[in-house]
């Protein structure tokens, strides 16, 4: 199970300490994802991800997260399994609105899903257990969703340092 963690500060914060923030998340979430860390920082907006990844569905290094949708528009920090990826796939390749495929895994399924038909849609169209954090660069908002039944964790808090 992978884990993820952010944090929206609305302002920002400093490149080291926004950076350093995220590892200090990351580290705390080493144990749910030995595979790979990553982090993303847009330090300007005051917003940023830290993802461990355990590595399931899409096992090389085009799975690692955060990545960023072809178009630029969203960043996803994502922990779970969209069941009909694959599906999805297809049919964003039917209707030429899918993306040169980097590799395999769910989480580029679910950017070029948003990418082509938007959070909403996209969000009724997943089937699986899932729960992640998306960056909209184009509005500038943080989104948070979570699968039906809610089978994987996902909380939110407010604070200060």
């Amino acid at each position: 199970m992978c884990g993820i963690a952010g944090y929206y500060a609305g302002e920002p914060l400093g490149e080291d300490a926004g950076r350093l923030r995220l590892q200090r998340m990351g580290a705390a979430l080493r144990h749910r994802g030995p595979d790979a860390a990553g982090v993303w920082l847009d330090e300007r907006r005051g917003v940023g991800f830290a993802h461990q990844r355990l590595a399931i569905v899409e096992l090389s290094s085009a799975g690692d997260q955060p990545m960023r949708s072809a178009s630029g528009r969203y960043v996803p920090c994502y922990n779970g399994e969209i069941y009909n990826h694959g599906e999805l796939r297809r049919e964003l390749e039917n209707q030429g609105r899918a993306p040169v495929w980097r590799g395999r895994s769910d989480t580029e399924t679910l950017l070029a899903a948003l990418d082509a038909w938007g959070l909403d849609p996209t969000l009724q169209r997943l089937v699986g257990m899932f729960a992640f954090a998306v960056w909209d660069e184009r509005h500038g908002l943080v989104h948070l969703a979570r699968d039906r039944f809610g089978e994987k964790p996902l909380y939110y808090g407010r604070g200060r340092d």
